[in-house]
């Protein structure tokens, strides 16, 4: 190549770099920023923009308008509209002044109505898995004990109920029958009773409140039972039977209500006073009683203990 080329190369090369720094510059073309204040780019959260928040002033004519504010100056109302975002401006006497009153209070409502079932859903969802052992207080100062049981409230004291066994006695007077008849066409009867005339836990308040701590937190269906003395025992409930084998039973309930206080804790209290005797506190199950109950008796009681 003739050595004039190579110095017309040479010499172009500076035009040439400046010509590609122009072209690849930020500022050029369709490569320029945008305008201050605004993007291209999408919400890197996902979140769409919460809609603007307001209140109806209603009109004479059914309609309403959705402001942010509204203030009358003598016959004329000035509000801000949401929908427009800007100042307007209406005649007075054509607002509905009665209904919008009653639009804000139900909207007002709404609101504590809302915000109350929030507070109630935080407070579940912090208190779920809260294990509550000995912070349980029944009197001012007074505590539970730690661990599962079942205790009746007496004054300052919380007296432990201890679990017992029922026995199942057949009534005599159907065996009896069932011998003579071959052919088992009497209907059963059997006794469903704890050993013993009497309780060994007495108290002396006729209307006392119990807590009751489960072991695996679940919340128990009880019962409150008359026992009825008979000779050596006492008797919980019959179960009956009849010629089609389906089973019945009748015992002496007294009503119990119920009252969550934290996890697996619960408290009793009844209705109505309770009458000298023996009482059972029986956990009812699909199948019937559960086989320990908890025994006590009521001593001619002078003083009672009204729920809390």
């Amino acid at each position: 190549m003739h050595a004039g080329c190579f110095r017309g190369i040479f010499l172009a090369l500076p035009l040439v770099v400046s010509a590609v720094l122009v072209i690849f510059s930020p500022l050029a073309g369709a490569q320029a920023k945008p305008p201050t204040g605004t993007s291209r780019e999408p919400n890197p959260q996902g979140v769409p923009a919460a809609l603007p928040k307001g209140k109806k002033l209603i009109l004479t004519d059914g309609n309403y308008h959705l402001v942010r504010s509204y203030e009358r100056k003598g016959e004329r109302v000035r509000y801000f509209s949401v929908e427009r975002s800007a100042w307007e401006e209406l005649p007075a006497e054509m607002v509905d002044w009665e209904a919008t009153a009653r639009a804000e209070a139900e909207a007002e409502r709404l609101r504590q109505e809302t915000a109350e079932k929030i507070r109630e859903l935080e407070l579940a969802e912090r208190t779920k898995d809260v294990d509550v052992d000995a912070s349980i207080e029944y009197a001012p100062g007074k505590y539970l004990p730690e661990g599962p049981g079942l205790w009746v409230i007496e004054g300052e004291l919380a007296l432990p109920l201890l679990p017992v066994g029922l026995d199942t006695k057949r009534d005599k007077g159907r065996l009896l029958a069932q011998i003579l008849v071959p052919v088992p066409i009497i209907p059963t009867r059997h006794k469903v009773q704890i050993a013993g005339k009497k309780a060994v836990l007495r108290v002396a308040i006729t209307r006392p409140e119990f807590y009751i701590r489960t072991e695996d937190a679940h919340e128990p269906e009880l019962e409150l039972i008359r026992a009825t003395v008979k000779g050596n025992s006492r008797e919980v409930q019959r179960v009956s039977t009849n010629i089609a084998g389906e089973q019945s039973a009748s015992r002496k309930t007294i009503s119990v209500e119920r009252w969550p206080v934290a996890k697996g804790v619960f408290r009793l209290t009844l209705s109505q006073t309770l009458e000298p005797g023996e009482y059972v506190v029986a956990e009812v199950l699909p199948e019937g009683l559960s086989l320990y109950v908890w025994d006590f008796g009521v001593d001619g009681a002078v003083s009672t203990r009204a729920p809390r």
